[in-house]
Protein backbone atom coordinates (compact mmCIF):
# COMPACT_ATOMS: atom_id res chain seq x y z
CA UNK A 1 0.00 0.00 0.00
CA UNK A 2 2.95 2.42 0.71
CA UNK A 3 4.84 1.17 -2.34
CA UNK A 4 7.64 -0.81 -0.43
CA UNK A 5 7.77 -3.98 -2.03
CA UNK A 6 11.41 -4.47 -1.56
CA UNK A 7 10.63 -4.68 1.75
CA UNK A 8 7.68 -6.64 1.75
CA UNK A 9 9.68 -9.29 0.26
CA UNK A 10 12.28 -9.24 2.89
CA UNK A 11 9.67 -9.65 5.66
CA UNK A 12 8.45 -12.87 3.94
CA UNK A 13 11.96 -14.58 3.16
CA UNK A 14 12.39 -13.77 6.78
CA UNK A 15 8.97 -15.29 8.30
CA UNK A 16 10.34 -18.44 5.85
CA UNK A 17 13.63 -18.61 7.38
CA UNK A 18 11.99 -18.27 10.79
CA UNK A 19 10.45 -20.93 9.98
CA UNK A 20 6.46 -19.87 9.95
CA UNK A 21 4.49 -21.84 7.15
CA UNK A 22 3.11 -18.62 4.76
CA UNK A 23 -0.66 -19.50 4.47
CA UNK A 24 -2.99 -18.36 1.93
CA UNK A 25 -3.30 -14.99 3.37
CA UNK A 26 0.58 -14.30 3.55
CA UNK A 27 0.16 -15.04 -0.22
CA UNK A 28 -2.11 -12.64 -0.70
CA UNK A 29 -0.66 -10.05 0.79
CA UNK A 30 2.64 -10.84 -1.18
CA UNK A 31 1.61 -10.71 -4.91
CA UNK A 32 -0.36 -7.61 -3.83
CA UNK A 33 3.17 -6.03 -2.49
CA UNK A 34 4.17 -7.25 -5.80
CA UNK A 35 1.47 -5.74 -7.94
CA UNK A 36 1.39 -2.62 -6.26
CA UNK A 37 5.56 -2.04 -6.99
CA UNK A 38 6.05 -3.39 -10.74
CA UNK A 39 8.06 -6.59 -9.33
CA UNK A 40 6.25 -9.06 -11.76
CA UNK A 41 8.79 -11.55 -12.12
CA UNK A 42 8.94 -12.28 -7.92
CA UNK A 43 4.95 -11.70 -7.80
CA UNK A 44 4.54 -15.11 -10.70
CA UNK A 45 7.29 -16.91 -8.55
CA UNK A 46 5.44 -16.29 -5.59
CA UNK A 47 1.85 -17.57 -7.18
CA UNK A 48 4.01 -20.36 -8.69
CA UNK A 49 5.54 -21.30 -5.04
CA UNK A 50 2.05 -21.29 -3.43
CA UNK A 51 0.61 -24.40 -5.28
CA UNK A 52 3.27 -26.76 -5.95
CA UNK A 53 5.69 -25.68 -2.90
CA UNK A 54 3.08 -25.14 -0.52
CA UNK A 55 -0.22 -27.34 -2.00
CA UNK A 56 -1.89 -23.55 -1.35
CA UNK A 57 -4.98 -23.80 -4.40
CA UNK A 58 -5.28 -20.27 -5.68
CA UNK A 59 -8.81 -18.72 -4.77
CA UNK A 60 -10.28 -16.00 -6.99
CA UNK A 61 -8.31 -13.38 -4.73
CA UNK A 62 -5.09 -14.80 -5.63
CA UNK A 63 -6.05 -14.99 -9.84
CA UNK A 64 -7.44 -11.38 -9.04
CA UNK A 65 -4.07 -10.41 -7.56
CA UNK A 66 -2.02 -12.01 -10.40
CA UNK A 67 -4.30 -10.37 -13.13
CA UNK A 68 -3.58 -7.13 -11.61
CA UNK A 69 0.09 -7.62 -11.60
CA UNK A 70 0.29 -8.43 -15.24
CA UNK A 71 -1.93 -4.94 -15.91
CA UNK A 72 -0.44 -2.31 -13.87
CA UNK A 73 3.12 -3.47 -15.20
CA UNK A 74 1.74 -2.73 -18.59
CA UNK A 75 1.44 -6.96 -19.89
CA UNK A 76 -1.92 -6.40 -20.81
CA UNK A 77 -1.82 -8.96 -23.23
CA UNK A 78 -0.42 -11.53 -21.07
CA UNK A 79 -2.74 -10.23 -18.27
CA UNK A 80 -6.04 -10.72 -20.96
CA UNK A 81 -4.96 -14.62 -21.55
CA UNK A 82 -3.97 -15.23 -17.90
CA UNK A 83 -7.53 -14.06 -17.22
CA UNK A 84 -9.48 -16.22 -19.92
CA UNK A 85 -7.41 -19.49 -18.99
CA UNK A 86 -8.33 -19.03 -15.21
CA UNK A 87 -9.55 -22.34 -13.59
CA UNK A 88 -12.14 -20.10 -11.58
CA UNK A 89 -15.07 -17.86 -13.24
CA UNK A 90 -13.21 -14.14 -13.06
CA UNK A 91 -15.99 -11.68 -11.71
CA UNK A 92 -16.18 -8.01 -12.58
CA UNK A 93 -13.70 -6.90 -10.78
CA UNK A 94 -10.96 -8.71 -12.68
CA UNK A 95 -11.99 -7.26 -15.91
CA UNK A 96 -12.34 -3.99 -14.18
CA UNK A 97 -8.53 -3.79 -13.08
CA UNK A 98 -8.01 -4.51 -16.87
CA UNK A 99 -9.63 -2.28 -18.48
CA UNK A 100 -8.51 0.50 -16.17
CA UNK A 101 -5.22 -0.69 -16.98
CA UNK A 102 -6.14 -0.63 -21.15
CA UNK A 103 -6.66 3.25 -20.31
CA UNK A 104 -3.95 3.91 -18.68
CA UNK A 105 -1.69 2.37 -21.16
CA UNK A 106 -3.69 3.58 -23.90
CA UNK A 107 -4.65 0.26 -25.23
CA UNK A 108 -7.74 0.46 -27.11
CA UNK A 109 -8.11 -3.09 -28.62
CA UNK A 110 -7.60 -4.68 -25.78
CA UNK A 111 -10.03 -2.48 -23.55
CA UNK A 112 -13.24 -2.71 -26.44
CA UNK A 113 -12.83 -6.23 -25.91
CA UNK A 114 -13.05 -6.01 -22.05
CA UNK A 115 -15.77 -3.43 -22.14
CA UNK A 116 -17.93 -5.63 -24.15
CA UNK A 117 -17.79 -8.63 -21.30
CA UNK A 118 -18.09 -6.15 -18.91
CA UNK A 119 -21.26 -5.23 -20.47
CA UNK A 120 -22.01 -8.91 -20.71
CA UNK A 121 -22.20 -8.86 -17.08
CA UNK A 122 -25.86 -6.60 -16.86
CA UNK A 123 -24.51 -5.57 -13.74
CA UNK A 124 -25.64 -2.82 -11.31
CA UNK A 125 -21.89 -2.21 -10.18
CA UNK A 126 -21.88 1.38 -11.07
CA UNK A 127 -18.00 1.51 -10.88
CA UNK A 128 -17.68 -0.65 -13.58
CA UNK A 129 -20.35 1.04 -16.02
CA UNK A 130 -18.44 4.47 -15.21
CA UNK A 131 -15.18 2.84 -16.01
CA UNK A 132 -16.45 1.83 -19.47
CA UNK A 133 -17.60 5.15 -19.92
CA UNK A 134 -14.24 6.37 -19.59
CA UNK A 135 -12.58 4.51 -21.48
CA UNK A 136 -15.04 5.48 -24.51
CA UNK A 137 -14.60 8.66 -23.68
CA UNK A 138 -10.47 8.50 -23.79
CA UNK A 139 -10.18 7.32 -26.90
CA UNK A 140 -13.29 9.52 -28.35
CA UNK A 141 -16.19 7.24 -28.88
CA UNK A 142 -19.03 9.43 -27.31
CA UNK A 143 -21.87 7.42 -29.24
CA UNK A 144 -20.78 4.50 -26.86
CA UNK A 145 -20.71 7.17 -23.84
CA UNK A 146 -24.24 7.81 -24.02
CA UNK A 147 -25.65 4.30 -24.20
CA UNK A 148 -23.18 3.63 -21.11
CA UNK A 149 -24.73 6.94 -19.56
CA UNK A 150 -28.70 5.90 -20.99
CA UNK A 151 -28.40 2.47 -18.97
CA UNK A 152 -26.46 3.92 -15.83
CA UNK A 153 -29.91 6.18 -15.70
CA UNK A 154 -32.15 3.42 -17.26
CA UNK A 155 -30.67 1.44 -14.10
CA UNK A 156 -31.10 4.02 -11.42
CA UNK A 157 -27.48 3.74 -10.98
CA UNK A 158 -25.76 6.45 -8.57
CA UNK A 159 -22.16 7.65 -9.62
CA UNK A 160 -19.96 8.49 -6.41
CA UNK A 161 -19.01 12.25 -7.39
CA UNK A 162 -15.20 13.03 -6.34
CA UNK A 163 -14.27 15.15 -3.91
CA UNK A 164 -11.14 15.30 -1.20
CA UNK A 165 -10.20 17.05 2.17
CA UNK A 166 -7.86 17.98 3.99
CA UNK A 167 -7.30 19.09 7.51
CA UNK A 168 -6.02 22.89 8.86
CA UNK A 169 -5.59 24.13 12.19
CA UNK A 170 -7.86 21.21 12.84
CA UNK A 171 -10.72 22.14 10.75
CA UNK A 172 -11.70 19.78 7.99
CA UNK A 173 -12.35 21.11 4.70
CA UNK A 174 -13.70 19.28 1.97
CA UNK A 175 -13.59 20.25 -2.15
CA UNK A 176 -15.49 18.47 -4.95
CA UNK A 177 -13.94 18.85 -8.64
CA UNK A 178 -14.62 22.22 -10.53
CA UNK A 179 -17.34 22.98 -7.53
CA UNK A 180 -16.77 26.94 -6.82
CA UNK A 181 -15.01 27.03 -3.53
CA UNK A 182 -17.01 28.58 -0.41
CA UNK A 183 -13.49 30.08 1.50
CA UNK A 184 -10.43 31.86 -0.32
CA UNK A 185 -11.67 30.70 -3.86
CA UNK A 186 -10.31 33.71 -5.35
CA UNK A 187 -7.10 33.09 -3.95
CA UNK A 188 -6.71 29.36 -4.57
CA UNK A 189 -7.62 29.50 -8.24
CA UNK A 190 -5.10 32.62 -8.62
CA UNK A 191 -2.47 30.23 -6.98
CA UNK A 192 -3.07 27.64 -9.14
CA UNK A 193 -3.00 29.39 -11.93
CA UNK A 194 0.53 30.41 -11.13
CA UNK A 195 1.38 26.74 -10.28
CA UNK A 196 0.15 25.57 -13.13
CA UNK A 197 2.12 28.03 -14.97
CA UNK A 198 5.73 26.78 -13.39
CA UNK A 199 4.80 23.61 -13.71
CA UNK A 200 4.57 24.14 -17.47
CA UNK A 201 8.11 25.45 -17.25
CA UNK A 202 9.18 22.22 -15.43
CA UNK A 203 7.81 20.35 -18.34
CA UNK A 204 4.33 19.61 -17.43
CA UNK A 205 1.65 18.98 -20.21
CA UNK A 206 -2.07 18.55 -19.37
CA UNK A 207 -3.44 14.87 -20.17
CA UNK A 208 -6.39 15.68 -21.42
CA UNK A 209 -7.48 11.87 -21.80
CA UNK A 210 -8.41 12.60 -18.55
CA UNK A 211 -11.38 14.88 -19.20
CA UNK A 212 -14.18 12.25 -19.73
CA UNK A 213 -16.26 15.21 -21.23
CA UNK A 214 -16.71 15.97 -25.13
CA UNK A 215 -15.89 19.90 -24.39
CA UNK A 216 -13.24 21.88 -26.19
CA UNK A 217 -9.45 21.84 -25.66
CA UNK A 218 -9.50 24.72 -23.36
CA UNK A 219 -12.21 23.80 -21.34
CA UNK A 220 -10.37 19.79 -20.99
CA UNK A 221 -7.38 21.87 -19.70
CA UNK A 222 -9.59 24.11 -17.22
CA UNK A 223 -11.72 20.91 -16.12
CA UNK A 224 -8.06 19.25 -15.31
CA UNK A 225 -7.12 22.40 -13.21
CA UNK A 226 -10.08 22.20 -10.56
CA UNK A 227 -9.77 18.24 -9.72
CA UNK A 228 -10.91 18.22 -6.12
CA UNK A 229 -7.38 16.72 -4.68
CA UNK A 230 -5.31 19.95 -6.51
CA UNK A 231 -7.70 22.43 -5.10
CA UNK A 232 -7.37 20.61 -1.60
CA UNK A 233 -3.28 20.93 -2.38
CA UNK A 234 -3.80 24.38 -2.98
CA UNK A 235 -5.83 25.33 0.11
CA UNK A 236 -3.46 23.99 2.24
CA UNK A 237 -0.21 25.13 0.50
CA UNK A 238 -2.14 28.77 1.60
CA UNK A 239 -3.26 28.14 4.84
CA UNK A 240 0.15 26.38 6.32
CA UNK A 241 3.85 27.62 6.47
CA UNK A 242 6.28 26.69 4.52
CA UNK A 243 7.62 23.29 4.67
CA UNK A 244 4.66 21.87 6.11
CA UNK A 245 3.70 17.85 4.53
CA UNK A 246 0.47 17.50 3.55
CA UNK A 247 -2.29 15.55 4.00
CA UNK A 248 -5.13 14.91 1.39
CA UNK A 249 -8.26 12.14 1.33
CA UNK A 250 -9.68 11.39 -1.27
CA UNK A 251 -12.56 9.41 -2.35
CA UNK A 252 -11.68 7.80 -5.63
CA UNK A 253 -8.92 6.67 -7.57
CA UNK A 254 -6.60 9.66 -8.33
CA UNK A 255 -6.45 10.81 -11.96
CA UNK A 256 -3.40 10.10 -14.17
CA UNK A 257 -2.58 13.67 -14.71
CA UNK A 258 -3.28 14.99 -11.53
CA UNK A 259 -0.64 11.85 -10.51
CA UNK A 260 1.94 13.23 -12.75
CA UNK A 261 0.86 17.25 -11.87
CA UNK A 262 1.28 16.78 -8.10
CA UNK A 263 4.97 15.04 -8.56
CA UNK A 264 5.49 18.55 -10.15
CA UNK A 265 4.10 20.61 -7.32
CA UNK A 266 6.07 18.95 -4.83
CA UNK A 267 9.41 19.64 -6.59
CA UNK A 268 8.39 23.57 -7.25
CA UNK A 269 6.84 24.26 -3.40
CA UNK A 270 9.71 22.03 -1.50
CA UNK A 271 6.82 20.17 0.32
CA UNK A 272 5.71 16.75 1.22
CA UNK A 273 2.45 16.02 -0.38
CA UNK A 274 0.91 12.48 1.67
CA UNK A 275 -2.23 11.22 -0.83
CA UNK A 276 -4.52 8.13 0.32
CA UNK A 277 -6.77 7.80 -2.75
CA UNK A 278 -9.77 4.96 -3.16
CA UNK A 279 -6.27 2.56 -3.99
CA UNK A 280 -3.38 3.17 -1.82
CA UNK A 281 -0.94 6.00 -0.06
CA UNK A 282 0.72 7.78 -2.39
CA UNK A 283 3.69 10.34 -0.71
CA UNK A 284 5.08 12.99 -3.01
CA UNK A 285 8.26 14.80 -3.01
CA UNK A 286 10.80 16.24 -4.65
CA UNK A 287 9.19 15.36 -8.17
CA UNK A 288 8.55 11.72 -7.39
CA UNK A 289 5.78 9.86 -5.65
CA UNK A 290 6.27 6.41 -2.93
CA UNK A 291 4.37 4.28 -5.57
CA UNK A 292 6.41 4.24 -8.66
CA UNK A 293 3.68 5.06 -10.98
CA UNK A 294 2.19 1.48 -9.86
CA UNK A 295 -0.89 2.09 -8.60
Amino acid sequence: MYGQGDKALRVFTRMEQMGVMPDHVAFLAIIYACSHSGLVDEGKMYFKRMEQEYKIIPSLEHYACMADLLARSGKLEEAEVFIEAMPVQPDISIWGALLSACRIFDETLIAERVCERIMAFDTENTGCHVLASNLYAAIGKWDMVGKIRKSIEAKKLKKDPGFSWIEVKNKVYVFGTGEQLVEQSEEVYKFLEVLTGLMAKEGYVPDRKFVLQDVEEDDKKHMLFTHSERLAIAFGLLNTKPGTPLLIMKNLRACGDCHTAIKYISKIVAREILIRDSNRFHLFKDGFCSCGDFW
